[in-house]
């Protein structure tokens, strides 16, 4: 009887080829999320020539403070996340007597000249936490759907959904989002 002292080889040529195969399979297969931010347009460039640095009145600047500790401050007032939209629409809707535009004649001491000048100017703590700005970020947007949707039904006698480009744009140039954020000092 004859013993071989060599021992047997597994054909590894085709393994490469197969790790590849499997490879493109997974890439192919897999669903890959995509984290999307929050949807701002940046202002455009000023123009050469014009003077884009105007000094914004005080009155028509609404301060949204988040502090270190997730407090929503206004005007140096702790103030609850459930009324921040509230405040901002009183800021920014009213024909610059304080009066709010579809809100049956109620005064607003605390309101913009006009929703075209009012500024919600928002600034976070370093500690701020991101849940938080996104909680005040969403309150403020609601605030100016809110407006706008009002402002569509009363003037255009339309639901926004159902707006043309050009009745939008009206929307938009009646209440235009104009948000300043910083980081608090």
């Amino acid at each position: 009887m004859r013993h071989s002292k060599l021992m047997p080889e597994v054909n590894a040529g085709s393994m490469a080829d197969i790790a590849f195969l499997l490879l493109i399979f997974f890439l192919v297969t897999a669903t890959i999320s995509s984290d999307e931010g929050i949807n701002r347009v940046l202002p455009k460039e000023c123009p050469p020539g014009e003077i884009c640095d105007g000094i914004i009145a005080e009155r028509n600047i609404l301060r949204v403070i988040i502090n270190n500790d997730d407090e929503i401050m206004i005007e140096d007032n702790i103030i609850a996340i459930t009324e921040l939209k509230e405040i901002t629409k009183n800021f920014l809707d009213n024909n610059g007597d304080g009066t709010c535009n579809y809100c049956n004649g109620l005064k607003s001491s605390n309101a913009s000249d006009t929703p075209e000048k009012a500024v919600v100017s928002l600034q976070n703590g370093k500690l701020t936490t991101y849940k938080q700005f996104i909680a005040v970020q969403n309150e403020l947007s609601k605030a100016y759907y809110e407006l706008r949707n009002t402002y569509s039904i009363n003037v255009l006698r339309k639901p926004s959904d159902k707006l043309t480009k050009e009745e939008l744009k009206q929307v938009k140039d009646a209440y235009p989002f104009i948000l300043s954020e910083a980081e608090t000092k």
